[in-house]
Formats: structure tokens, sequence, C-alpha cells
């Protein structure tokens, strides 16, 4: 996103704000040795922005946030575990052909896969199509010949922000990233597979968002 440009005199009258809150349009006006109807402008845009306050009667007050600041902070409030849609799991004893079905009939780009409940690994459309060109017999290799396994795994908790899921995803260029909890099975921490969130659940918030 870009950043606005403010001109000299609106951020002269952000420091008068910031220094005399609550001050109105009049005596701003007069600090600066300009009419009111001069400065309309420059506060209808520090409004408009969020930059300033305004309350009828009162004056202006100083909250320095940007509607690029407000944007920001909303997405790093919502939470992974609101925005994730369900997990597709196979075992590892699947084979290569059934998982690349289920990959097409569940439009997936990415699929989990577990051994005795939690996550050992994940297997995309990449690693098909490497395994195709390689001559993989589809029918009899079982996915866990082929997936990537733990610990080579990006993976984002519940209660992590969706900002993170979505830096994660771009920085490492994958499509989706499991939800996991975190468990201790006989002295091992295991990740049980709760969710997924993907580039679609990522580009939907950012889209309603700025619809909002």
């Amino acid at each position: 996103m870009s950043t606005i440009e403010f001109s000299k005199r609106q951020k002269k009258i952000m420091e008068i704000v910031q220094q005399s809150e609550p001050i109105t349009s009049e005596k701003i006006a007069s600090m600066l040795e300009v009419t009111r109807a001069t400065l309309r402008p420059d506060l209808a845009i520090l409004t408009m922005s969020g930059i300033l306050d305004a309350r009828p009667k009162v004056g202006y007050f100083y909250s320095g946030k940007s509607q690029f600041n407000l944007f920001s902070e909303e997405v790093k409030r919502i939470k992974v575990e609101t925005m994730m849609s369900l997990p597709i799991v196979v075992t590892e004893e699947t084979s290569v052909y059934d998982a690349i079905v289920t990959l097409f009939l569940e439009d997936v780009g990415t699929i989990f896969v577990a051994s005795k409940g939690y996550l050992s690994g994940v297997i995309s459309r990449k690693d098909f199509l490497k395994s195709a060109i390689g001559g993989t017999d589809m029918n009899k290799v079982p996915v866990g010949m082929v997936m990537t396994r733990r610990p080579n795994i990006l993976t984002i908790g519940l209660k992590d922000s969706v900002l993170d899921a979505a830096i994660k995803i771009l920085d490492h260029e994958v499509d989706s990233l499991p939800v996991v909890e975190r468990e201790i099975v006989e002295g091992k921490e295991q990740l049980k597979i709760i969710g997924r969130i993907s580039k679609s659940n990522v580009t939907k918030l950012f889209v309603e968002l700025c619809k909002a």
C-alpha cells in the first residue's frame, strides 16, 4: 500500500492539534494566520484519513491513525480461527492416484497428510507433478513416499493473526497452511490438524475489509 504525502501546512496542523487538543478550526486558523476557508480542505483530508477526529462544538482531536493504519490494525486483530476452512486430509498410506483425485474433487492446491491423526506431511500439485514426470506408479506408491515431511512444514496456530498467515504464505510461496494445535503425546510434540488457511481465505478477507 502507498502512504499519504501530507503538505507542510497539514503537518503543522497535526502538530498544533496534537499539542492543544481539543482545538477549534478558528483557533487553528488564527495560529497559522490564515482563514478558516483556507483550512477547510486540509482539515477535510486529515479527518477523512483518520489523522484527526472532529467533534461538533468541541473541536479537533489528534488520533494519528490513517486509514492505512486502521486497515493494518484490523488485519492484525483478526485471528486465523475465524477465517480458516476445513482441512483436506489423507493418510500416509493413501495412493498418489487417490490423493490426486481428492485434490481435484476438493478443488484445493495442497493436501495435508496425517499419521495416527497428527500432521506428518503435506503434498501439493507441484509434488504430484514431479511424481508424474519421474515415472512414479501413482496407483501403487503411497503419498508418504513423495510428501514433504515435518519439520520442513510451515504451520499456523488458531490464535495467530491472519496477517501472520498471509506473510508466511507470501514469503514461502505456498498455497495454504495447516492450522494446528500442539499436543504432547508420549513425551513428543504432535500437531493436531484443526483447519486450513489459504490464499483464497486471505484474499476474501482483504476484499471484505476494503468493501467495509
